[in-house]
């Protein structure tokens, strides 16, 4: 009976219904005045957009399980991975940098507004980081690895992903002063919509969102984040407001004229749970044994992806120079 029962409070946790299960029996709704009643309510929305995802797939006969195999499995991993250390170091940052905030901030909209564009900042640094280092890289493979996009994809990372992320934007964000009641705020916000940016094609075609598109990072610009191609590699690294990616070049709309290839450039199975959670670091690892002298297998861990001591690197930056220089070669015959 506590397998059952341990599986429906699995079920219950990964649907989000255990705050409206709670307020049903209670027969208290006077907390739906409050945010966390109204969080309640908004966490079953991934769940259900995933399972009405899934049964569109299945209606229109588009459903292939080995789409959502690996994300689930790299889902189930993680629950006895990682469910407790990054509630510990975003503890461990605040508690850490509170005393060097250079700004004391209170919970207004005007400093609501100004640590949503910090938390943001944070989140583009971590994120650029995961893909130009190459150790980094090793943690965030997992999440591109999937070749196809789907709401499942948002569960699928690296156990030890999620703690890196959260020292780097918690610790920006102190320090810049946001305090933590509106920190969490934000981090809800932001992980509601960082689910939301991952819906497949079986519920939003075109998921440039009309006119946001140009405001937001809407569900079309990840996309692009998530595509192999060499024009869109290494791009669109924010998570809702795409001001950073302006700012440092680094962002670029869905092109019509460019079918999105997603999935990692480096050849693997796409269908292996052991591929896509450890083939990254196995690689790194034959790369630094093979590279010649210590300063080589430093670079190997530091360097980007794609990196080589011999010069002929394979990098996303060269990849995608040398495809915009073929585009703009051909433009001009």
């Amino acid at each position: 009976m506590k397998v059952f029962e341990i599986l429906y409070q699995e079920i219950i946790g990964f649907l989000g219904l255990g705050g409206i299960i709670e307020l049903v029996k209670k027969g208290d709704y006077s907390t739906l005045s409050t945010f966390d009643g109204i969080a309640n309510f908004i966490y079953p929305l991934i769940p259900l957009l995933l399972i009405i995802e899934i049964i569109r797939a299945v209606v229109y006969k588009r459903f292939r399980i080995e789409d959502y195999k690996v994300p689930f499995l790299v889902f189930v991993l993680n629950r006895f991975l990682s469910r407790f250390i990054s509630i510990a170091a975003v503890s461990f940052c605040i508690g850490l940098f509170g005393k060097w905030a250079i700004v004391k901030t209170s919970f207004t909209w005007y400093w609501l507004l100004y640590g949503y564009i910090v938390w943001e900042f944070a989140h583009f640094v971590y994120h650029f980081l995961a893909h130009k280092v190459r150790l980094l890289w090793c943690l965030h493979s997992t999440h591109h690895a999937p070749q196809q996009m789907n709401l499942f994809v948002n569960f699928a990372h690296f156990f030890l992903e999620a703690p890196y992320a959260d020292v780097i934007r918690t610790s920006i964000c102190i320090i810049m002063g946001v305090n933590p009641p509106m920190l969490f705020l934000i981090m809800f916000i932001d992980g509601f919509w960082g689910s939301f940016i991952h819906i497949g094609e079986n519920i939003m075609k075109d998921a440039r969102l009309g006119i946001f598109n140009k405001i937001l990072l809407t569900p079309s610009h990840h996309r692009v984040h998530h595509a192999r191609n060499p024009l869109y590699m290494d791009t669109n690294f924010c998570n809702l407001l795409n001001i950073w990616d302006k700012v440092f070049k680094t962002y670029q709309q869905e092109q019509r004229d460019v079918k999105i290839e997603y999935g990692i450039t480096r050849e693997m199975n796409p269908n292996s749970l052991w591929d896509a959670y450890f083939g990254e670091i196995i690689c790194l690892w034959k790369d630094v044994v093979k590279a010649p002298g210590i300063k080589n297998k430093l670079l190997y861990i530091i360097m980007p992806p794609g990196w080589s001591h011999t010069g002929a690197h394979k990098t996303a930056r060269v990849t995608r120079d040398a495809y915009m220089h073929e585009q703009q070669n051909h433009n001009s015959l």
